[in-house]
Parts: structure tokens; C-alpha cells; sequence
């Protein structure tokens, strides 16, 4: 007979007094790659250190990633690095959806139309996660890397989102996380980001005018899925002596354009229009 109250998912020797529920040396491991992915390539003793852990079970852990070529080392430097594999787990997250492989092409154009960095987000735990990003080949110019969060009231992407939140969901979301200042342009209060998020259905677009970082400014609009849901931004962002005031209207046409194109593609019916929350 099957035991009560055992959890959906759980082998059988998982009991309710089972007190290690997890792998420490896979927890480890995580450990590791969370270090390298922060801090780019490093040598042993520097992940050691990062860890608070012994070199030798460090080794042992790269090693062991190294094998499945999840990590890689340099002989020359002596250093380890995010290996190929990580590169194809992490991209499975992105299939999960089309809209990633999708926008490649208009972010493309976006950035050659502009000569501006184009940028892909989507929101993940209350937060904006930049998934895809084609750079401009100006030395000066907007870096977003794949994994980068940001938070919704302060980017151009994220604000883009919350437009088209229903109101009972975006309320939730204002009263859990509070509008945190970042610099003098950043929107600290309910009501002035309410009038933004209005203006932002209005024309469909969004800017961020050095809300987040002071000397960069960003234009996004969201993408929708054929339940007319907002599934993820597509922007495009720079030094605001180059993205400057009067262009603004410019590029917000062009990024709303390649946004519903993008919304089409997905099944949206009436992707220019955002559903009021």
C-alpha cells in the first residue's frame, strides 16, 4: 500500500523523517558554476577562495565538470572558464519558447537600423532577465550579457512588461517590491509609475531615460503571445548623447514595429494594442 502524505516525485526512501534531501557534492558543484559564471575565467586557488573551499576539493569538482565539458580550463593561464555544455543546457531554457529564436533577425536589424545594442527580456521572478542581445560595434555602447537581471520600475523592458499587466497583478507586484532609486530619474512612486505605464500603452513603447545607469537610456516594447499576453521585450539602448531626446519617437516606432511583427509571429491577433489593466 502507498504510504501517506508521501510528496508527488519523491523515491519511495524519502520519508517524512528524511532529513538530507539533497546532494552536497551536486550543490557544490552549482557552487563552482555560479562562481565562474560571475567572475569569468579564474584560476583554482581564486575559486577556492570565492567558495571558502579546500583547492583540492575544488579539483576534484571541476574536474569531474570538465569531463562533460560543462567547464573548461586554459593550460597557459591555469584558469577555468563555463564550458560548451553549459552553453546548450542553458540555451534549453530559451527553447522553452520561440520568441528567443525568433527576434535574432529583427534584433539584427534593429541594432543596424539604429547603430544601437538590441536587447531580448523576459520577466522571471518578479525581475527582468536579459536572454539574447546583438551589440552595436561602437566602443561606447549598452552591455546587457544573457542572464543579467534588472528591475522592472527601472528598465525599459521591464516597464514595457508591466504596461500590459492585468491591474490586480501589477499591484501584487508594487506591493512586494518597493520602486528602489538607482538615480535621479529612476521612478520611486506608485502614481507617477502608473501615469508612465499609461503613456506607454498610449504609444507603445517604453523609454528609460537614465533611470537605471545615469548616461544610458533604453526604448522597449513587448511582445505578445496569442493569448495577447506578454511573454517577453525586445529594446534597444545606448549613451544618451547618442540616443538623444529628439530621437526618441524615431526608435520607439522602430522598436514597436519590430515588436509586433515579432507578436504576429506568435499567434497575437492584435498585437498593437496592449490590454488595459
Amino acid at each position: 500500500m502507498t504510504p501517506k502524505n508521501r510528496s508527488r516525485g519523491r523515491p519511495k526512501s524519502f520519508d517524512r523523517k528524511a532529513a538530507q534531501t539533497t546532494i552536497q557534492s551536486l550543490d557544490r558543484a552549482f557552487d563552482v558554476l555560479d562562481a565562474l559564471a560571475a567572475g569569468g575565467a579564474m584560476t583554482l586557488s581564486q575559486v577556492a577562495a570565492e567558495l571558502d573551499q579546500a583547492p583540492a576539493t575544488i579539483y576534484r569538482v571541476l574536474t569531474t565538470l570538465q569531463l562533460r565539458e560543462v567547464v573548461e580550463t586554459n593550460p597557459a593561464t591555469q584558469s577555468w572558464a563555463i564550458g560548451p555544455a553549459a552553453f546548450r543546457l542553458g540555451s534549453s531554457f530559451l527553447r522553452r519558447s520561440s520568441v528567443a529564436e525568433r527576434s535574432r533577425p529583427l534584433m539584427r536589424q534593429l541594432m543596424e537600423a539604429t547603430g544601437e545594442t538590441s536587447n531580448l527580456g523576459i520577466e522571471k521572478s518578479d525581475m527582468v532577465l536579459f536572454v539574447s542581445q546583438v551589440e552595436t560595434q561602437e566602443t561606447i555602447r549598452a552591455f546587457f550579457p544573457p542572464g543579467t537581471q534588472s528591475p522592472m520600475h527601472a528598465s525599459g523592458i521591464g516597464k514595457a512588461l508591466l504596461s500590459c499587466y492585468p491591474a490586480d497583478r501589477l499591484e501584487r507586484l508594487l506591493d512586494t517590491r518597493p520602486l528602489e532609486r538607482f538615480t535621479e530619474q529612476t521612478i520611486t512612486r506608485k502614481d507617477h509609475l502608473h501615469a508612465e505605464l499609461r503613456d506607454i500603452r498610449a504609444r507603445g513603447f517604453s523609454f528609460d531615460n537614465e533611470e537605471r545607469t545615469p548616461g544610458m537610456r533604453c526604448i522597449a516594447a513587448p511582445i505578445l503571445n496569442f493569448h495577447g499576453e506578454a511573454v517577453a521585450g525586445i529594446s534597444v539602448s545606448g549613451p544618451a548623447n547618442r540616443m538623444t531626446l529628439d530621437q526618441t519617437d524615431q526608435i520607439g516606432r522602430q522598436v514597436r514595429e519590430a515588436a509586433e511583427t515579432l507578436s504576429r509571429s506568435l499567434g497575437a491577433a492584435d498585437p498593437d494594442r496592449s490590454p488595459d489593466p
